[in-house]
């Protein structure tokens, strides 16, 4: 079979491999549509300690089981599925305790077993989801970052009634945390990003309103839009110390910042404003099960589509669709990677 291997900094190789031979408790899916996400770019160009090459990628997918092993029971060939690729042992404190995102021993497909940039892989049967054959197979690949999305919104926007709502990022995250946001009541909702490519993207799939955050005028024109009511919710997809530092100075007293990118670790934060202020700090990071099923059933009622932002290329274009990511070129915010091309 053919696969995408990153095996070192900005290096991706198409290669030949055989097909995984299935263990007693796996299935063996066909791939048909694997979606890149943006922590795979601090993986490709060697900033992400947890991947370690020689290693295939890609955790947010769809396709067809085309082989089960011994002791799977409830998957037939041939089924139309996505795979959650956040793995727990069950057995752990957290796991225990119901906090499933932090188990000890988790792991995640394409981190840290072989993904989905690849025509066939091998995976837990424990974390097949069937789906309808109607749903699209790009929609259905928004699986996975979506559940990310609506536990991050869902957790953040509790504490508010109908809040307005400011998300850092017009990528992927950031814009299904801006559709979520919308789907889950939010009174307002503004998405901040510097690639003006970008933004006339979502002025194009129904986010009205859209703003530069670094222009001089940014808080300013935040403020017009939002009137005396403010910010009440910052949702943070970025993660680097501008966004993090202009949260801290639009957020209203009493409000909530959500982080959920992982752009850099160390950052300087104004603890005693947020002290004074009564802001609530938060971090989010994967979902639960029911997370998960909660987004792949908003993607079948077709609540979230990826209609008019999306871009679709081919595996053996994974190495320049990287460089593209990295160097800024590329004007959607998400890009996924067809097998059956």
């Amino acid at each position: 079979m053919k696969v995408l291997s990153w095996n070192g900094p900005k290096e991706m190789d198409i290669e030949e491999r055989p097909i995984p031979e299935v263990k007693q408790d796996e299935v063996l899916v066909k791939v048909d549509v694997v979606g890149l996400c943006g922590s795979e770019i601090e993986g490709f160009l060697g900033h992400n300690s947890l991947r370690i090459p020689p290693l295939v990628m890609g955790h947010e997918f769809s396709g067809r089981v085309a082989d089960i092993g011994e002791s799977v029971t409830g998957i037939v060939k041939g089924t139309k599925v996505v795979v959650n690729p956040l793995l727990t042992c069950g057995t752990c404190k957290q796991c225990i305790r119901g906090n499933e995102t932090q188990c000890e021993h988790r792991e995640i497909i394409g981190i840290h077993r072989s993904g989905a940039f690849a025509e066939y892989v091998a995976v837990p049967g424990s974390s097949i989801v069937e789906i309808p054959e109607e749903l699209d197979s790009f929609a259905a690949s928004l699986a996975e970052p979506l559940a990310c999305t609506f536990r991050a919104i869902r957790r953040a926007i509790s504490m508010h009634t109908v809040p307005n709502i400011l998300v850092y990022g017009a990528g992927a995250i950031g814009l299904l945390s801006a559709f979520v946001a919308k789907e889950l009541g939010a009174n307002k909702v503004i998405v901040a990003d510097i690639n003006e490519d970008r933004l006339q993207t979502l002025t194009k799939v129904g986010i009205e309103d859209t703003l530069n955050n670094s222009k001089d005028d940014f808080e300013d024109k935040l403020n017009e839009i939002t009137g005396y009511k403010g910010i009440d919710v910052v949702i943070d997809a970025v993660g680097f110390q501008p966004t993090r530092t202009q949260s801290a100075n639009v957020v209203n007293p009493g409000g909530v910042i959500m982080n959920v990118g992982l752009g850099i670790d160390e950052t300087i934060v104004p603890i005693n404003h947020y002290i004074r202020s009564e802001i609530t700090v938060l971090g989010s990071f994967c979902y639960s099960r029911q997370d998960f099923l909660d987004a792949v059933r908003l993607l079948i009622e077709e609540k979230i589509t990826p209609k008019g932002w999306t871009e679709v290329r081919s595996l053996e274009d994974g190495q320049q669709s990287f460089m593209d990511l990295v160097e800024g070129k590329v004007k959607s915010s998400k890009i996924f990677l067809d097998l059956n091309r």
